[in-house]
């Protein structure tokens, strides 16, 4: 099956990261190196027990990392759940040419593994976390060209993901027509008009950990941005399959301070559309992000 997944753009290994580690963090020289994961972006070694090494593994994302490095410290502070905040900013070095980071080791594993978590403690956790993320950015905070604008600036791509997904909605039972009616329906809702908000950018059930019964972090900022915040109020159509439990969330969601109006509840849906359709067209090696995907979907149509 082919990936879908962009390739890597530069070797990394154990023996780079040791060496990055004894020279710019030798506190942590001697301790165990274990490689975690490698996401379109970005790779993840665990470095000892409380530590893990951020790295990007394409030059597109290398502006990403200096993103969190610059304000996740300032935002971590004021938000309810742990989140990745760098404690060591790493710089090009030793043939790695982009920057990377040392950041705490947070433990859990991703939602989308972890399914039983009750519907009230993902509406009180969730809530809590967007509503204080979402507050005024400053005018220098990151722009993202993929998230926070207006719907209309995608349109032509979703449009056209829509048009490619047949074979992938036929076994679902979903027409192309019909998810195409009702991003026509959705994309004409007002544009947000006010003052840009903080945004995670990327919310969805693999960047929320789990540990125990209950959330117990928020990972992966590299999509941070300023803007809209029905692209991050789309969660509620990834995780939530019961329309009343999607209105209590909406119900105990705030947008700086204020009740989420109608127009914003409907960007959100659209936004999660959005989101649907390119989990569904970039799954084919990725049964996870397909599961999401579906389920995604379901509830946008449904």
């Amino acid at each position: 099956m082919p990936s879908n997944k962009p390739p890597a753009e530069v070797a990394i290994n154990h023996d780079l990261i040791e060496t990055l580690i004894n020279e710019f963090v030798p506190e942590l020289r001697g301790e165990p190196i274990e490689f975690h994961s490698a996401g379109w972006d970005n790779e993840l070694h665990r470095v000892g027990g409380a530590h893990a090494v951020r790295l990007p593994r394409r030059e597109q994302a290398a502006a990403l990392i200096e993103h969190e490095q610059r304000w996740l410290p300032e935002l971590a502070d004021a938000l309810p759940l742990p989140i990745p905040a760098p404690t060591h900013n790493g710089k090009p070095a030793f043939g790695f040419p982009w920057h990377w980071s040392l950041v705490p080791w947070l433990a859990g594993v991703p939602l989308a593994h972890a399914p039983n978590v009750a519907t009230e403690v993902l509406m009180s956790q969730l809530s809590e976390f967007v509503n204080a993320l979402h507050v005024p950015a400053p005018d220098d905070a990151p722009r993202n060209p993929f998230r926070g604008g207006p719907l209309n600036e995608r349109a032509e791509i979703v449009t056209e993901r829509i048009g490619t997904l047949g074979s992938v909605l036929e076994p679902l039972e979903i027409s192309m027509g019909e998810v195409l009616d009702v991003w026509n329906e959705l994309v004409d809702a007002p544009a947000w008009g006010a003052d840009p908000l903080w945004l995670h950018g990327d919310l969805h059930p693999l960047n929320l950990l789990v540990r125990g019964a209950k959330l117990s972090a928020v990972i992966d900022f590299g999509d941070m941005t300023a803007g809209d915040p029905a692209t991050d109020l789309c969660l509620a159509w990834m995780l939530f399959d019961d329309s009343d439990d999607r209105d209590e969330f909406r119900r105990r969601c705030t947008v700086d301070g204020h009740n989420v109006d109608i127009h914003t509840w409907n960007r959100s849906r659209a936004w999660a559309l959005s989101h649907a359709t390119g989990c569904l067209a970039n799954s084919a090696d990725d049964p996870t992000i397909r599961r999401i995907g579906t389920r995604t979907l379901r509830n946008v149509l449904g």
